[in-house]
């Protein structure tokens, strides 16, 4: 573990730039640039909240916040995880040239998700002040649920990056288990709606767990249950450790397959 730390601290300059490459690339050419994380959430609550709230009548006080909370946690496990599952395919060239260690790869997408994160969490207090809604302390409580997904991503993003390296189709695979995650994830529609055996494969996804700890603390002004923050813990630390062990397994090999 102290090997890892200092290598860690070593690279960390690297680690950096990294991050800063990912968002250059990310918003290059474009005329707003990285306001796009603000607008885009905005824009997206906009659309959606017009549609389902006239469509299916939901009876759910401040629907748009409702929605942009579930924007807010959704589109980051997507774009990290998405974003890690290409990073060393996208960084070949310069695997092949120097030694790095592989996994500042994987860390950099997700660490350039969360700042877009960050912004968009910015663009929900910035909505809810403005619709007027009371900024409770327990707002404070947000950094856990954030920092719990984030990790969880991570793991979720080494194990994805591991195997895209060796089987492309994973990632059109993929994309087809998030759209299918998105209707598995109660990001527009409350649970209530749900019957009862829909509502056990819904809480089965961690993501439920993670997005409803997120809008006790924003919307509802409670703490979450310490149950519901132990199965966060466990869903993250599981994550983790198994894309640590698929990461470093195959890592070697990734070379071979660039």
């Amino acid at each position: 573990m102290s090997v890892f730390i200092q290598n860690f601290i070593r690279f960390r300059p690297l680690l950096n730039e990294l991050i800063a490459r990912d968002i250059k690339i990310k918003y290059r050419r474009s005329v707003l640039g990285v306001l796009w994380t603000l607008l885009n959430p905005l824009m997206m609550m906009i659309v959606l909240s017009i549609v389902f709230s006239n469509l299916f009548k939901f009876d759910i006080e401040n629907f748009p916040i409702y929605l942009l909370s579930g924007q807010v946690i959704f589109n980051f496990y997507s774009e990290a995880t998405n974003s890690a599952m290409t990073s060393i395919l996208g960084s070949a060239s310069l695997i092949k040239k120097v030694y790095i260690p592989k996994y500042l790869f994987v860390v950099s997408h997700i660490c350039s998700s969360v700042i877009n994160l960050a912004a968009s969490f910015s663009a929900l207090i910035l909505v809810m002040a403005a619709m007027r809604v009371e900024l409770h302390y327990t707002i404070a409580l947000a950094c856990i649920p954030i920092l719990l997904l984030v990790v969880f991503s991570l793991g979720v993003g080494l194990i994805l990056s591991a195997i895209a390296v060796k089987f492309r189709d994973i990632m059109h695979l993929y994309s087809v288990f998030v759209t299918a995650l998105t209707y598995l994830t109660p990001v527009i529609y409350p649970m209530s709606i749900l019957p009862g055996w829909m509502v056990k494969i819904v809480n089965a996804n961690p993501l439920t767990n993670y997005l409803t700890m997120f809008r006790n603390v924003m919307m509802n002004h409670t703490v979450f249950e310490a149950k519901d923050l132990v199965i966060g813990v466990i869903e993250a630390c599981v994550a983790m450790l198994v894309g640590m062990y698929v990461f470093y397994r195959n890592q070697d090999t990734f070379i071979l397959n660039l």
